[in-house]
């Protein structure tokens, strides 16, 4: 069996291959992320109204940050794997082939004139999946009468957690990019 060269071109479009089947398997993750976070909020929930016990609802920020912050990290991973083959690999490749571009679509998907406000909506939808449901479940518990200073005390650190998630979702928006 004889040698073959690998050449550089090859090696780049090997990795190539290999980031954006990352990034997909990413996509898939995390956009399961929010059907799980909705799936155990309606469940936490039901199971609150079921037993009248409003304390069961101080489950919920704790699982939402968790997811939240899951659902961020994947969600900067696949946009770092974007900004990757857009600034380096695809230039690279580009030269190498002598050509005018390529991966074309990699940029081409960023100038769509609604970009924007889809990023707005989508930070909107995580800001009330991950954020402000979860909240809301503390403003029930709350407002209840079925409270302890104990859980009144975990429900405040809950509710400062919450808050940090919400200026990460927005920081990491990025509506302008």
């Amino acid at each position: 069996m004889a040698e073959q060269d690998v050449t550089l071109s090859q090696l780049l479009l090997a990795e190539y291959q290999t980031v954006k089947d990352e990034q997909k398997t990413r996509i898939g993750f995390r956009d399961n992320l929010l059907y799980v976070t909705l799936t155990v909020v309606a469940a936490v929930i039901a199971a609150a109204a079921q037993a009248e016990q409003s304390a069961m609802l101080l489950a919920l920020p704790p699982v939402c940050v968790v997811l939240g912050w899951t659902y961020l990290v994947n969600d900067e991973k696949i946009s770092a794997i974007g900004k990757y083959i857009r600034d380096d690999l695809g230039p690279r490749l580009t030269q190498l082939a002598g050509a005018q571009g390529a991966f074309g679509w990699e940029t081409a998907h960023r100038s769509d004139a609604r970009r924007r406000t889809r990023k707005a909506v989508q930070c909107a939808v995580d800001l009330t999946a991950f954020c402000v449901v979860p909240l809301a479940g503390l403003a029930v518990y709350w407002s209840a009468g079925q409270t302890s200073a104990g859980l009144v005390v975990v429900s405040v650190f809950e509710a400062l957690a919450l808050v940090g998630l919400a200026a990460q979702v927005v920081a990491y928006a990025r509506p302008f990019t």
